[in-house]
């Protein structure tokens, strides 16, 4: 763990977590307007232009075409209608051309500067090795979708997003770390309550931000626009008769997502009373109070996004909101801890 706070290192490290945080919604975007597995090869260098005349986009759109996806859902589609669902993906991919680049400038510039001592590297270098990870997991989501099957697989999908957070909270947790200062890893520091508590939501949101993942790759969000009655029953028969559901069936694993995150909410009130029974500092009861206010909009979200039927401006509120709301777990844990430590 780092121990050098550097104010500027704090700033890029806000900066890059919100460029993570973008491309994550914009990757929703991109699955939400069936863009993804537009691009059918993955070229780092050469693929940072687009086609260029006639030819090229012929050339590209032929290769599309050989794709299950145009063969059994896009069919009847025209080259002016592929170039939208091509720049879509190709904005994408070069959006994380230029995260990249956030990522690598600064941090070489830092420990050049000596602001990142080279001691104190490694949790730079795993933020350099997730987003390479991430990378890599997208384009094997992007395979998984051009052999046999018109979609990617939910499980790929997932792996991807998974990886995308996981930085974007690393991320965050270091900057936190410059502006509040990090724990001294020789110290072992006993686990407070809400240090406990805010550790087990972060749990609960990780399993519901992962059954997003399994809902949006197989489009389980279509399976019915009713709520809170699913098939017109609060509990539809057979969701439970198998393990595999849990993993593989959309009726199943929507209906998970739809209810599992209500957890999150009972733990509010438990840890609303701890923080002011403990006299937590201003920061921290403020926070909290976004907390509810995010907690109660993704719910919302969640309640819309299934009565509009998943209507793509409110899913990618529902999406971005779920982001805020993991930064805002992360820093509750970072802040409980550090506390924890001076206690």
């Amino acid at each position: 763990m780092p121990a050098t706070q550097n104010n500027a290192v704090m700033k890029w490290l806000y900066v890059f977590a919100f460029v993570v945080a973008f491309l994550v919604v914009l990757g929703g975007y991109v699955r939400l307007t069936r863009s993804g597995l537009s691009i059918v090869e993955w070229n780092p260098i050469s693929g940072a232009m687009p086609p260029s005349g006639q030819q090229g986009w012929e050339e590209e759109f032929a290769k599309y075409q050989e794709t299950p996806e145009y063969k059994l859902i896009n069919t009847s589609m025209t080259l002016e209608e592929y170039k939208f669902i091509f720049y879509m993906e190709w904005i994408h991919r070069n959006i994380a051309r230029m995260a990249g680049l956030v990522y690598a400038i600064p941090v070489f510039y830092f420990l050049f500067k000596k602001a990142i001592p080279f001691k104190e590297f490694g949790m730079y270098f795993v933020m350099g090795t997730l987003f390479i990870a991430q990378a890599f997991a997208g384009w094997i989501m992007v395979a998984s979708g051009l052999d046999q099957r018109p979609s990617v697989s939910h499980f790929n999908l997932t792996i991807h997003l998974l990886l995308a957070l996981s930085l974007f909270s690393l991320a965050l947790w270091t900057a936190f770390g410059h502006k509040y200062g990090f724990a001294d890893p020789g110290q072992k520091a006993k686990w407070s309550l809400p240090s406990k508590l805010s550790i087990l939501s972060l749990i609960l949101l990780v399993i519901q931000i992962t059954y997003g993942g399994f809902t949006a790759g197989l489009k389980a969000g279509h399976v019915s626009d009713s709520w809170p009655l699913m098939f017109g029953k609060i509990i539809p028969p057979n969701l439970f008769n198998s393990w595999v559901n849990l993993f593989e069936t959309p009726q199943t694993i929507v209906f998970i997502h739809r209810w599992f995150g209500w957890l999150l909410l009972v733990l509010t009130p438990i840890l609303f009373y701890q923080i002011k029974k403990q006299n937590y500092p201003a920061d921290i009861q403020n926070g909290f109070k976004w907390l509810i206010a995010v907690i109660a909009l993704q719910i919302i979200l969640g309640i819309l996004t299934i009565l509009s039927y998943v209507n793509i401006v409110v899913a990618l509120m529902h999406q971005a909101n779920a982001i805020l709301l993991l930064g805002l777990t992360v820093f509750f844990i970072h802040r409980f801890r550090v506390l924890d430590g001076k206690q």
